[in-house]
């Protein structure tokens, strides 16, 4: 069994998936990289993914599927995962070597005591393209570092600081414990994929390094703004999912209930963000109808949600309201290096 499996969905992704999979090599025999090509047509994905998969057999290996999105090609990397754990890595980001090294053996290290933890969370980076000062999203002040620790044991998070796919290492059996599957055909599931498995995870550990390399900066990449207003609607749908994910007012651990509270409270004002950000009267109704949706299927979750800080923010009334929200968008995002 392979210590780390790491999925690589590709598609149409040539241009750049060389530079992520470079990176991922150094973690030789103790990491597994699968590399699924998620029906590629208008380059040669599929051939580089082979070409790897024939010049390391004993790491990588490629799976070829019918196109199914970001989401499938995940389902499809957890369905073959061998590795104890999975970290899922895009094929346009990549990940620093020495973090990469710290973290391989440090998982090594929590096997050969025998603790098997549910979840590892490490820095990641906002390689955002025209930035010299890179942002760094670090979890010192939130979890206890060099030991096992529980959802009890946590601190406070800021604001813009939570975990995100590119922070997060799961037990590969704990994710299929907990039936994840995400969506195909899909956008922005990378938010599901972290939220759903978060009631299974028991035994946590926090390594402070800068392992992931996010990058930003394609004009077609899906965090692009622009390319978000205009997928609203996947926007939505994986909110209204993670919405029906589950009743939080039942979740026991009350610090793990209050991340996830602040969690759906960030997909909701991400989603009110980008309508009021369109200035299309449609998308300001489908922002409406998402506030109602979550009104409807959850009374407390949505006062909780409604009458917090975010909630109230992207609820100001009228245009002059709208604007306001607007300009603490703009701050927000240029303290933080997001889209």
């Amino acid at each position: 069994m392979k210590l780390l499996t790491i999925v690589v969905p590709c598609y149409n992704s040539a241009a750049y998936m060389s530079r992520c999979i470079n990176s991922l090599l150094p973690g030789g025999s103790r990491a597994e990289i699968i590399i699924v090509d998620d029906g590629s047509t208008k380059d040669n994905t599929a051939e580089i993914a082979d070409r790897y998969a024939r010049e390391y057999p004993d790491i990588v290996r490629a799976i070829h599927q019918e196109n199914g999105g970001h989401g499938e090609a995940v389902n499809t990397g957890l369905k073959n995962a061998t590795g104890l754990y999975l970290k899922v890595v895009d094929s346009d980001d990549r990940v620093n070597r020495d973090a990469y090294t710290n973290i391989l053996d440090t998982l090594e290290q929590l096997v050969m005591d025998g603790e098997l933890i549910d979840m590892m969370v490490s820095n990641f980076v906002y390689d955002k393209v025209g930035v010299r000062r890179k942002k760094v999203v670090r979890y010192a002040n939130v979890f206890p570092e060099g030991r096992v620790f529980s959802w009890n044991e946590i601190g406070k998070f800021h604001l813009g600081q939570y975990i995100l796919m590119h922070s997060v290492i799961y037990r590969t059996f704990m994710l299929k414990r907990c039936g994840l599957v995400l969506p195909s055909h899909t956008f922005y599931v990378d938010n599901i994929f972290v939220y759903h498995p978060l009631p299974s995870v028991r035994k946590m550990y926090y390594l402070n390094v800068n392992f992931y390399m996010y990058f930003i900066g394609r004009e077609d990449q899906s965090v692009n703004e622009q390319v978000m207003i205009s997928r609203i609607d996947q926007q939505i749908l994986v909110n209204k999912l993670m919405i029906d994910d589950y009743d939080l007012t039942k979740i026991r651990e009350r610090k793990l209930r209050t991340y996830m509270y602040s969690y759906l409270s960030i997909m909701m004002t991400i989603s009110s963000m980008l309508a009021i950000r369109s200035h299309d009267p449609e998308n300001l109704e489908k922002k409406k109808d998402l506030w109602l949706y979550l009104k409807q299927k959850n009374l407390r979750m949505y006062r909780k949600i409604r009458h917090g800080i975010m909630g109230e923010s992207t609820n100001l009334p009228g245009r002059s309201g709208r604007k306001v929200f607007e300009l603490g968008y703009k701050v927000t995002r240029r303290l933080y290096g997001f889209n």
